[in-house]
């Protein structure tokens, strides 16, 4: 019996030619033409043959090759499939090893090149960081399940229900790039999860605005402060605050401000630069802000940088304002369908929306500049003129 099942010798097996040489009881050593050689171990389970690869040749030593293949005997002897069976021991100590924090920052690293600023602006793996990883984070990616995430999400998914979603959105996305890396994991885990969680109740509010009416008596009490300043051209244009805050004398050329397309809100790679109109009113606030501008900003901060996200906020706040810098841009597309008969398309392109199936804008080429320039110069007469019967005066 240990002839038949020890048939070959270590001495010997450099030195033995190309082909399948039997090590006995199912133990064969396969030796290419290239000088390689592989162990394969022959096994009958469940009434099937297995071929079982044992590893290379001489890195796995003819010791260490019947060792394993004894190992593997022993588990058909269970009535086990070898092969299964040490899958299943790979994926328990995958499940050891892949942590969800260490994927999550993974996924994060390889996305930094799709997010405008790599990232570094913390949005989108906050949601993560807040209110998942500190819950999860040390459990293996692979145990994760839906009743998991419903626990970790619930106390957040009715009362702040749009952080509950991005951070469900970016835990399927995880998940995702666990599987990539070929890790086993319930790809329809957070799918479960908000089946469990049910519909969120939250109800969105939307951010106070100012009644259009009311905007030009706010806007001609305005000084002449940076954050005054700022406010004013905020209202002249309609835009986000973050590419005002930022706007860099390089970006205007007469009565055209370029906003660069890192700075509109969308997706790395699908925003381009935008083009905003500057009406007479709005050109000569940009005059009298150049006094304050430094390294070529036109709204510095105190101290270094720009002005930050809540200065014009705090402003209002001081005002005893309710509503907020935002709303002007829900005021301007309140005027323009209440007193004007602006197009849609020129309407929602003032506010750096895009309207139209991709094929219609695939085939739209113009950002109706010309008729934006007219309506912002229009909305400027309305924001300056004094006695204005539609306009309502404000305390």
């Amino acid at each position: 019996m240990a002839r038949e099942t020890n048939r070959l010798s270590a001495s010997g097996l450099k030195a033995a030619p190309a082909g399948k040489h039997a090590d006995g009881a199912g133990l064969w050593l396969h030796k290419r033409d290239d000088g390689g050689a592989q162990w394969v171990l022959r096994v009958t389970t469940h009434g099937r043959r297995r071929e079982m690869g044992l590893g290379a040749f001489p890195a796995v030593s003819l010791k260490a090759a019947r060792e394993a293949a004894e190992a593997a005997r022993a588990v058909v002897r269970q009535g086990l499939d070898p092969i299964k069976e040490r899958e299943r021991q790979r994926r328990a100590a995958a499940r050891n090893i892949h942590m969800l924090s260490d994927i999550a920052l993974d996924a994060f690293e390889s996305r930094k090149a799709e997010l405008k600023g790599d990232g570094t602006a913390g949005r989108w793996f906050s949601p993560l960081e807040l209110h998942v990883l500190p819950k999860l984070g040390r459990v293996p990616v692979a145990d994760i399940d839906q009743k998991d995430i419903r626990d970790t999400l619930a106390p957040i998914w009715h009362t702040k229900a749009e952080t509950a979603r991005k951070a469900m959105n970016r835990l399927g996305i995880v998940l995702r790039h666990a599987a990539a890396l070929g890790l086993d994991v319930d790809l329809q885990a957070t799918e479960k999860a908000k089946a469990l969680l049910g519909k969120q109740r939250h109800t969105v509010t939307n951010v106070p605005a100012m009644n259009w009416r009311d905007v030009p008596a706010f806007y001609q009490s305005l000084g002449g402060s940076i954050t005054e300043l700022a406010l004013r051209l905020l209202i002249l244009t309609a835009v986000r605050s973050g590419p005002l805050r930022m706007m860099h004398l390089d970006q205007i050329d007469g009565d055209i401000w370029t906003i660069p397309a890192a700075a509109m809100k969308g997706r790395l790679g699908a925003t381009s630069d935008f083009r905003v109109p500057l009406s007479a009113e709005a050109q000569a606030v940009i005059t009298e802000a150049r006094k304050f501008a430094r390294d070529g900003f036109l709204f510095p901060g105190a101290r270094r940088g720009v002005i930050s996200d809540m200065t014009m906020t705090a402003y209002m706040d001081r005002r005893g304002l309710s509503e907020r810098p935002h709303g002007f841009r829900s005021s301007f597309r309140d005027w323009t369908a209440e007193a004007t008969q602006t197009p849609h398309e020129v309407a929602e392109t003032c506010l750096g929306h895009t309207t139209g199936g991709t094929v219609e804008r695939a085939y739209r080429r113009t950002d109706f500049l010309e008729q934006r320039q007219a309506l912002m110069e229009r909305w400027a007469n309305v924001l300056i003129r004094i006695g204005n019967q539609n306009v309502r005066s404000i305390a």
